[in-house]
């Protein structure tokens, strides 16, 4: 599986009643994705990949409740708990101009706008109205920003590049804060 083929929507979280079902955790709650394909790719802990033939669909407030094809236990669904899950992206619609996926944010180099490296793009926590990327480099600290045009001027996904306004308290250091009152 490459990254061009299968886009991350999230993560199994856990097992869901006494007949398979699992609990899956996206990225974008607000997404509809996987109510509409047919297939996943789960890449399990041990780091096994395996494509599942979704049986069974059902939004859900914070999950989405699936069921596999072979995956009739709540032992068999507890296996899968911590699996990421991935789509086909034949088998989505392609995002509209100017929109991503937030699966595609994750990997993206982070610099400021003076071309400056903060990190990668490690994770999309959808938290909010506006979902936050957490960007980590290391020996420096992690960085929430939200994915919003002030904060996130310009993304280039085919240059692996995302251009990120740092929020104002950020730029502030070693600013002394003991006369405050």
């Amino acid at each position: 599986m490459s990254a061009s083929t299968c886009l991350e929507l999230g993560y199994v979280s856990r097992a869901h009643g006494l007949k398979g079902e699992v609990a899956v955790r996206s990225f974008d709650p607000a997404s509809e994705s996987l109510g509409t394909v047919a297939r996943v790719r789960l890449r399990l802990r041990s780091g096994e990949e395996r494509e599942m033939v979704v049986d069974t669909f059902r939004g859900a407030n914070k999950e989405d409740l699936l069921g596999f094809e072979g995956v009739e236990t709540r032992v068999a669904a507890e296996a899968l708990v911590g699996a990421k899950v991935f789509v086909y992206r034949e088998d989505l619609e392609p995002p509209e101009e100017g929109e991503f996926f937030q699966g595609d944010l994750v990997g993206l180099a982070a610099v400021d706008e003076q071309g400056a490296s903060l990190g990668t793009v490690e994770e999309v926590w959808a938290t909010g109205e506006v979902p936050n990327l957490v960007i980590r480099a290391k020996g420096r600290p992690e960085l929430v920003v939200p994915f919003a045009d002030e904060f996130v001027p310009s993304v280039d996904i085919a240059a692996g590049r995302i251009v990120i306004r740092p929020l104002e308290y950020l730029e502030v250091e070693g600013r002394d804060d003991g006369d405050a009152g």
